[in-house]
């Protein structure tokens, strides 16, 4: 039976800890004095066992993890920052004492196939958690993070698993420990004496860096002191009614060195906006799922960038559509209108207050369309639109619905369970993803518009644009939602190359072609909006240089990469609340914001 020898801490199950702060996890000490602990704690890491090549972790799709902690002190860190990478659910080993054993514990942890285990000198002392780790790593992935002197590996001569050990016990080696896990920081160190008669003198694997790493500005080369004009623009944003709140991330050299949380979900600041909290995307879903999807397609040889639509849409051949080529749609130069009707055109027997098969269709609460509303009205309206500025470029919501009909034929998968299987899921995104009221309670989506013409309703978790919302909230042009932290995954995996976790979602040269002028009458890329070389209009800001790509979207959002900074900025606010304002636009917060960063980064430390 094991002893309770380490102290009761309360159970937790359903989260991890959030911190708003300039930096995404809160890190104890700031500036040179972090960097300076972080060099020290990656000189005393060194990864054992590893030969399966377990860590960093890969293959997040396959993995149900689970976090054990006794007496590590910093075990709230170490598991905050496991979140940042994949969900983790949390386990006190504390409470599995008395008439609860650690087998008990096992029982617990049977549906999960990866458990790591936090463990220093004092919990090695009890034998049970060794007969613990080695009774599960014989039927699952365990990994164990061990800290404190050479006295613990001498303890884990038994263990097969890998082990990651440090030296050092602070929050920041917590934190170092927990992203060598994930591959957010690579270990370099090898064992410099005998520390048992199974960890000997230079023994140690070597693993890269993979994925995003938190830390402060300084760890890129900016002072944290420089930022600190975000603060005062979020603030103004708020202050003056553009947006009741917002989050705003900065990753530098693959490196998130700035997230922070401003205001409330609504004005009446009830409830404070949160790292977390998932926002809807809007327009940002063009490139974020139906772009993306359209590029690995394209890397497999599926899509064509020369063919037409007629190729890919067979209603579209005997229509004006025919011709067009997939080239021309992701320009926005196909000369489609930029939208088509959406609620005013819904009479009042194509909806229902209530579902049932022949209304299966949710648009908000108590608000069902038809059966086939978008077979019957919408995509032949579509597809019946004229063709008036074709080889301009004209902004157009229905290009992207045309590339989702593409896409879906192409692969016989609907949009959004495509691109949850095939990169937001495989990648560690946690929240992004259509439809999120089908996985999160609306206290986490952030409300955008009241509206009081069609829905009769505060939209919260229902897609804010009609027209998406008309298709049940799965559409190529908006619908998708995610928290800041999983729009910089995703953006930094673009930024790469492709490459992300170790495992490359399409080639590089896809990744090239796509985000890189290719208009001769416009900035855009395929998909991608870019930096305007008109001066004047200083888009996206007036520090940005001629390679940066992205997106806004309506509701308040914004991303855009740099690769000349090696830099992923992400802006997302609910500006649509309780009604759709200006304001963020004519006061150029987003702009302003980023502007501050590259100011920063000029200024150096």
């Amino acid at each position: 039976m094991i002893k309770n020898k380490w102290g009761r801490v309360p159970l937790v199950l359903l989260g991890f800890a959030l911190f708003n702060t300039a930096c995404a996890q809160n890190p104890p000490l700031t500036g040179q004095a972090f960097i300076a602990e972080e060099r020290l704690v990656g000189n005393s890491t060194v990864l054992l066992n590893n030969a399966s090549y377990l860590v960093p972790l890969q293959k997040l799709e396959e993995l149900k993890i689970a976090s054990v902690h006794f007496s590590n002190q910093y075990a709230t860190v170490f598991d905050s920052l496991l979140n940042k990478y994949n969900k983790v659910d949390l386990y006190d080993g504390t409470t599995y004492s008395g008439n609860k054993t650690l087998a008990n514990l096992t029982s617990d942890l049977k549906f999960y196939n990866t458990v790591i285990v936090q463990v220093n000198d004092a919990d090695l002392s009890n034998p049970d958690l060794i007969d613990f780790i080695s009774s599960n790593q014989k039927n699952k992935n365990v990994i164990v993070a061990a800290f404190g002197n050479g006295s613990v590996l001498g303890k884990l001569d038994v263990i097969t698993a890998p082990v990651i050990w440090t030296e050092r016990v602070s929050q920041v080696s917590a934190m170092y420990s927990a992203e060598a896990i994930f591959g957010g920081i690579g270990i370099s160190q090898k064992l410099t004496k005998n520390y048992s008669p199974v960890y000997k003198t230079g023994m140690g694997f070597i693993t890269d860096k993979t994925r995003l790493q938190y830390t402060v500005p300084e760890e890129a080369g900016i002072n944290a002191a420089n930022l600190q004009g975000i603060d005062k623009i979020a603030q103004e944003a708020i202050r003056e009614h553009a947006t009741p709140g917002c989050v705003v991330l900065v990753a530098k050299d693959g490196k998130v060195i700035f997230n922070k949380a401003y205001g409330y979900h609504t004005y009446d600041n009830v409830m404070p906006d949160k790292l977390t909290d998932i926002f809807d995307l809007a327009s940002m879903t063009k490139v974020s799922a139906t772009t993306m999807e359209a590029m690995q397609l394209t890397d497999q040889g599926k899509l064509s960038l020369e063919k037409t639509l007629g190729d890919y849409i067979p209603l579209a051949r005997k229509s004006n559509k025919n011709d067009i080529q997939i080239r021309e749609v992701l320009l926005h130069q196909a000369g489609l209108i930029p939208d088509i009707q959406s609620f005013e055109k819904v009479k009042p027997t194509d909806h229902s207050t209530d579902s049932s098969a022949a209304y299966p269709t949710k648009v908000s609460d108590h608000y069902y369309l038809r059966k086939d509303y978008y077979k019957d009205v919408m995509f032949p309206e579509m597809l019946s639109s004229p063709l008036k500025t074709r080889g301009q470029y004209v902004y157009s919501d229905v290009s992207m619905l045309f590339m989702q009909e593409v896409v879906e034929n192409i692969t016989a998968v609907p949009l959004n369970t495509y691109v949850q299987q095939h990169f937001y899921t495989p990648l560690g995104m946690q929240t992004a993803g259509f439809l999120p009221l089908y996985r999160f309670t609306p206290d986490r989506i952030i409300p955008t518009e009241n509206d009081k013409e069609y829905r009769m309703s505060l939209l919260d978790g229902y897609v804010h644009d009609p027209t998406s919302a008309l298709l049940g909230g799965v559409a190529g042009h908006a619908g998708l939602f995610g928290s800041a932290n999983d729009v910089a995954i995703l953006y930094q995996m673009v930024l790469n190359k492709g490459s992300y976790g170790g495992t490359q979602y399409f080639k590089p040269e896809v990744v090239d072609l796509f985000t890189s002028k290719q208009s001769p009458v416009s900035r855009r890329g395929l998909g991608f909006d870019r930096w305007d070389p008109i001066a004047d209009r200083h888009y996206p800001s007036k520090l940005a240089s001629d390679q940066t790509y992205g997106h806004t979207g309506f509701t308040g959002t914004c991303i855009w990469v740099d690769p000349k900074y090696n830099l992923v900025y992400i802006f997302l606010s609910n500006r649509v609340n309780p009604s759709v304002g200006s304001k963020l636009g004519s006061l150029n917060i987003r702009p302003r914001i980023q502007d501050v960063v590259y100011e920063a980064i000029a200024k150096g430390l």
